[in-house]
């Protein structure tokens, strides 16, 4: 498992707007400029985690993005999976890879293993917040 840089962007986002205060929407082109991020690609970005309705948006001259929970409330697995699709640690896991479908997986010997892995990624990432990285706790 590789997080791209649309998982890592995304997640900076969402940090840097736990960040604000709650009621403010914040412009993009604020958060472009703190974060060194393209308007271009952060518009993508801001787009997938509106339409999940991981964000709130407000148009006009006060307008602009905020998150729609309180930090404490969106664990990084969320933000990750939202933006990647998949956490899984190889590609045989993942819906497009081998699956159950697979001729070898009755016999996969390490099948166990990354099943293992997946579900210890998982757990971790929903077990830290967006408010646990704010802190400092993980």
């Amino acid at each position: 498992m590789m997080v791209s840089t649309k998982g890592r962007y995304a997640l900076r986002v969402m940090l840097d707007l736990a960040m604000q205060k709650p009621e403010q929407y914040i412009s993009l082109n604020d958060i472009a400029k703190r974060q060194q991020i393209s308007m271009k690609y952060l518009e993508a970005i801001v787009a997938l985690l509106n339409k999940a309705g991981i964000l709130q948006s407000r148009r006009g001259k006060d307008g602009g993005y905020r998150l729609a929970r309180s930090p404490k409330e969106y664990p990084v697995s969320e933000i990750l999976k939202l933006t990647e699709g998949t956490l899984s640690p190889v590609a045989c896991m993942e819906e497009e890879g081998c699956g159950p479908d697979c001729g070898l997986l009755a016999n996969c010997l390490t099948r166990p293993m990354w099943n293992k892995l997946d579900s210890i990624i998982d757990a971790y990432l929903s077990s830290v917040s967006l408010q646990d990285l704010l802190d400092g706790r993980c």
